[in-house]
């Protein structure tokens, strides 16, 4: 769980960082889910985008994702969304 400081140190670097996976019209499929927990292993932080045929909206799919993956959610703002996992093994961003 962040606290509000660490939430906003990672909304600060969310800013410089690209979205790199989509949820589309076919929603949360478990192919979705490895992609999404593989690239948080590897960057710890990333930008997600709910597009407008998705089932779902992008706090849903924040939620519903962040749950599976087991990762905070940092901000959702309108279609797009970031999450944020910790990796013990080999930690990039330190939090305090």
């Amino acid at each position: 769980m962040l606290n509000s400081k660490q939430r906003a140190k990672l909304r600060g670097m969310a800013n410089t960082i690209d979205t790199i996976l989509q949820v589309g019209k076919g929603g949360i499929t478990d192919s979705l889910i490895t992609q999404v927990d593989e690239a948080l292993k590897a960057r710890e932080i990333i930008k997600m985008r709910a597009l407008d045929n998705a089932p779902s909206f992008a706090r849903e799919a924040a939620e519903e994702i962040a749950e599976k993956t087991n990762a905070d959610i940092v901000q959702v703002i309108g279609t797009r969304f970031v999450l944020f996992r910790r990796n013990h093994e080999n930690p990039k961003i330190q939090l305090k």
